[in-house]
């Protein structure tokens, strides 16, 4: 009972906390005043963030960000989501896919091996055009051409399987975290952003993540593959 009263105190008071910066950033000649996308959190107000956090800061990822954006937020043009993110430009704003090989082997079930999955997860921006072909290439060169090519064939796989794969719910997901240990397909294209910072999901509908992004690499070691198109 007691830690029920108290968890409800601490969402009030993350409640109260928010309208407030929101008061001050529409006061008249406050100019120095936070608004909501310049308010700096140093305490997680999710557990999802704080276990993401926590994951981040025990792999040496040191450079990263969490924003919480509006439930309309996917219903805005790329340009508004990169100016309520911060985000450099809208190229810097990348999606998570989960995809399927609907052709594996029939001995091919689950993601033990990275080089020849069933499932695998790929970060790509939301201005550039997904390519399952250069996938396809570059998993048969992957296995030396032992398997032949038509028995890869990556499709975008049902959101139910993407929810039971990762544990995160359609618009939230995040290679970060995930319930099973998908190997991570990072786009070529991200890799040669400038500044090197990406905003990708954050394991909640409306939580974001900012990556630095040679951490991200360190950490996660994705394949890096030049897989879509403008």
């Amino acid at each position: 009972m007691e830690e029920g009263v108290a968890e409800l105190e601490r969402i009030q008071n993350q409640i109260l906390e928010r309208i407030s910066v929101l008061e001050l950033s529409y006061l008249p000649n406050s100019e120095s005043a936070p608004t909501p996308s310049s308010f700096d959190r140093t305490i997680p107000d999710s557990d999802t963030e704080a276990r993401l956090s926590a994951i981040l800061r025990a792999n040496d990822v040191k450079d990263f960000s969490f924003k919480r954006v509006p439930s309309d937020y996917y219903d805005w043009p790329l340009e508004a989501r990169r100016d309520a993110l911060g985000a450099a430009s809208v190229h810097h704003l990348c999606k998570t896919i989960v995809l399927v090989n609907t052709q594996a082997q029939s001995n091919v079930v689950d993601c033990s091996d990275p080089n020849n999955s069933k499932y695998y997860v790929v970060v790509v921006q939301y201005t550039a055009r997904f390519n399952a072909e250069t996938v396809k290439n570059f998993l048969y060169f992957l296995n030396n051409g032992k398997i032949a090519k038509k028995k890869f064939n990556l499709r975008l796989a049902p959101e139910e399987t993407s929810v039971k794969l990762t544990g995160y719910e359609h618009n939230a997901v995040t290679c970060i975290g995930m319930k099973t240990d998908i190997p991570v397909i990072l786009d070529e294209a991200i890799t040669k952003l400038d500044p090197g910072f990406f905003w990708l999901g954050g394991g909640e509908i409306d939580l974001k993540l900012g990556l630095k992004t040679s951490e991200f690499i360190n950490f996660v070691k994705p394949f890096i593959v030049n897989c879509s198109g403008t």
